[in-house]
């Protein structure tokens, strides 16, 4: 089993990616195989919607060659899948928001890659704009069937320059405890589906409000 994390802050040490460490941290502790991948100092396009992944059917971006598709094959391999991003303006920020879109794009266009797989988000934020930003992230495992997993509080880490983080203890107890509870679902999951096959998609629908 593994878990590939993404940061999507462009500092690879700052309080996003301190956060995600200590959470892959406990995963490793319980002998699964970890991952940390940063995004946010990289150059992504967001999405230009042509549809061309959808075409091809080759689970690839066909717009932009970037980090999308240097990502997606470690992703779709991966067991659990683990989001971070700091807090811009109450949202996440610009850099993962394209590359999320583009992601989760292809893969719903080509079957939905990571359905059924385990999903976890960590936002970390000065003051305000935590919640908000969470949510954002979660609504990407929700609209793929994926199993979003919970921590003991709202998955956010509080600090302004890099490693203040540490001195929110709530925040990093909470981190710790979300990877102990990825771990467990992870080896649930692996365990129960030997036994309890996924249910088989339905046929796809859409309805367009207007006609």
């Amino acid at each position: 089993m593994k878990v590939i994390a993404i940061n999507g802050s462009p500092k690879a040490n700052g309080n996003t990616g301190l956060a995600l460490a200590a959470l892959l941290e406990e995963v490793k502790a319980a002998g699964i195989e970890t991952e940390l991948c940063t995004i946010g100092n990289k150059v992504i396009r967001g999405c230009i919607g042509c549809g061309r992944c959808g075409t091809a059917k080759d689970g690839r971006c066909a717009a932009f060659d970037d980090s999308v598709n240097e990502l997606l094959p470690k992703m779709t391999a991966a067991d659990g899948i683990v989001f971070g991003s700091p807090v811009y303006f109450s949202g996440v920020n610009g850099t993962i928001k394209s590359f999320l879109d583009r992601v989760f794009y292809v893969s719903l266009a080509n079957g939905n890659l990571f359905r059924h797989k385990l999903g976890a988000a960590v936002v970390a934020v000065r003051r305000s704009g935590g919640t908000a930003s969470f949510d954002q992230l979660n609504k990407y495992f929700t609209i793929s069937e994926m199993l979003t997993v919970g921590s003991c509080y709202w998955n956010i880490v509080h600090g302004a320059t890099p490693g203040e983080l540490l001195e929110d203890k709530e925040g990093m107890r909470i981190v710790r405890t979300l990877g102990r509870n990825l771990a467990w679902y992870l080896k649930l999951v692996e365990h129960g589906k030997q036994k309890y096959p996924a249910p088989e998609p339905l046929e796809p629908a859409r309805t367009n409000f207007v006609r």
